[in-house]
């Protein structure tokens, strides 16, 4: 199952529809999203864990993700 914009804002919160898009256009699934956002927030933790590395669509999530933040702080 593909993401909705409705399935990004539901993780995510309210954010650009340009982001929004550009997440749509990744192909990842809810729980790939999910994942991502968990990445982005709490990466010492989960490395912590023993968690591997994000990949695939995961990782392009992470990209996406971290750049609206950065934007976000400057």
């Amino acid at each position: 199952m593909t993401l909705t914009s409705q399935d990004v804002t539901s993780v995510l919160g309210p954010v650009d529809e340009t982001l929004i898009a550009e997440i749509v256009a990744t192909g990842a699934t809810p729980t790939e999203l999910s994942e991502a956002w968990a990445w982005v927030n709490s990466d010492e933790a989960l490395i912590g864990e023993g968690r591997h590395l994000p990949a695939g669509n995961v990782a392009v999530l992470v990209d996406l993700l971290s750049a609206d933040e950065e934007e976000w702080e400057e």
